[in-house]
């Protein structure tokens, strides 16, 4: 085997993953060094993101493309799944499930107001400024800011396909403004919150006035042992991710032998949210490790949650800087006025309808579950946990946990969705009933967001 730098294949991941360290490193010493930057909350991910996309198009560096993006896509599951595994609180235990269909209704109804306000845009416009525009094409919105990219290409392409010139670029710019929404809009928001004194908690976690019992519980294995303790969660996590692939795997591939038009839409829905079945299979196995050791079958608890926190920030934190590294900004391409109208309204209309409803649902810890839902819901889960570990250092609230429960709730939830991006594109009526039709479903999941949970609807 060669071993030297023609090799690339060997050595491409030490290049790629250099470049991440190295941009880190950077924003971290900018950070310190420069009081407009910390003052500005600008998280060094984020900040390590930006210097990379600005290292990219200078041409000084040449990040692989694919490998930015799988980092992105992995990264999300591995984060939820050490997440997932920690040992819960009695206080987040009790309210888990409770909280699950309320956060699941928060997020499909988003997608309802972002596709209405969305279809008003282009419609109006192709009444209008652009008769020869795609009515449909405000659907777009919802599918680039609410389920992110992978959404975004899918419909975006089919879009194209059905007549709507440049629908697959199109998806994909509206999902990259919508991620630059939440990390600069989102970071502009926690500095007002920050400044009025609605977020008084630390920006960051110091490990002053910790006890020993912070960073090893009570029956845990030894610090120090015939393996590691790290090794020990790090084996647990990604343990937990090779069976969430083969789980995948088996559903999606029966699903394509039961129907082929149904694997095409559910099996991309699948691998795209299939952080949401590793965080549940890293539930089970906690569940089943602590039935195990009060039955006695084990002495020891395995996870240690000072440990997996480590291990979740880690795989954020690089999940970000490639997400944010792995931006097109060729994407935009043409459609210049659809698109601006389309990220500056849509952010707009999100961040006011989570204000009202995430009253409602997050009443003890409001604005860090607002921020985390407006982090997701103009751009992925991973802004949404990005913008909460600057309001939520330590994740001591459950509003990271909602981002999963919700999350799984949603894809029940948000079944109708699919059908009204479908009906939209077939002719100009049928963009007017689907505006009808999400109206309607908005109104419904309301009566779920205000009324569940309070005694009236069971």
């Amino acid at each position: 085997m060669d071993y030297s730098a023609a090799n690339q294949q060997l050595w491409n991941v030490v290049i790629q993953l250099g470049y991440i360290a190295g941009v880190v490193l950077l924003a971290n010493y900018l950070r310190q060094m420069s009081g407009i930057i910390r003052n500005s909350m600008m998280p060094v991910a984020v900040l390590g993101g930006f210097l990379l996309l600005a290292l990219k198009y200078t041409g000084i560096i040449h990040p692989d493309q694919a490998f930015m993006e799988t980092l992105t896509y992995h990264g999300i599951a591995l984060g939820f799944i050490a997440m997932s595994l920690r040992v819960p609180k009695p206080r987040e235990e009790s309210t888990e499930h409770k909280i699950g269909l309320r956060s699941g209704a928060v997020i499909v109804s988003t997608y309802m107001v972002q596709g209405v306000t969305g279809l008003i845009i282009t419609m109006g416009l192709a009444y209008t400024l652009m008769p020869d525009l795609f009515q449909a094409a405000g659907l777009l919105l919802p599918m680039g800011y609410g389920q992110g990219p992978g959404q975004a290409n899918n419909i975006g392409a089919t879009y194209q396909t059905l007549g709507f010139k440049g629908g697959h670029s199109f998806g994909l710019a509206i999902a990259a403004a919508g991620y630059l929404v939440a990390c600069i809009a989102g970071v502009i928001i926690l500095i007002v919150l920050r400044r009025s004194g609605k977020l008084t908690g630390n920006t960051a976690v110091t490990d002053k006035g910790y006890d020993a019992e912070f960073f090893n519980g009570k029956d845990e294995i030894p610090i120090s042992e015939s393996v590691d303790k790290m090794s020990v969660q790090m084996a647990m996590v990604i343990l937990v991710y090779f069976v969430t692939y083969l789980v995948t795997r088996g559903i999606t591939s029966g699903i394509a032998a039961l129907n082929e038009g149904l694997a095409g839409t559910v099996n991309t829905l699948l691998w795209g949210f299939n952080f949401i079945i590793g965080s549940a299979l890293a539930i089970l196995l906690r569940v089943i490790l602590e039935r195990h050791r009060r039955a006695g079958r084990i002495k020891r608890q395995y996870q240690n949650n000072y440990l997996l926190n480590r291990l979740s920030g880690t795989f954020f934190d690089i999940m970000i800087v490639a997400g944010i590294a792995s931006i097109n900004v060729e994407d935009i391409r043409g459609l210049v006025l659809p698109f601006i109208l389309l990220t500056v309204i849509g952010g707009i209309v999100t961040w006011l309808h989570l204000s009202y409803v995430c009253k409602a649902v997050y009443p003890d810890y409001y604005y860090e579950g607002l921020i985390s839902m407006f982090g997701m819901l103009t751009g992925t889960i991973s802004s949404g946990v990005l913008l909460l570990r600057e309001a939520d250092p330590a994740l001591d609230t459950p509003a990271a946990n909602n981002l999963i429960t919700g999350s799984s709730f949603g894809i029940l939830l948000g079944a109708p969705v699919l059908i009204l991006v479908g009906l939209a594109p077939k002719s100009p009526a049928m963009c007017l009933v689907t505006l009808g039709l999400a109206t309607v479903y908005l109104v419904i999941l309301d009566v779920i967001i205000f009324r569940v949970g309070r005694g009236k609807l069971k």
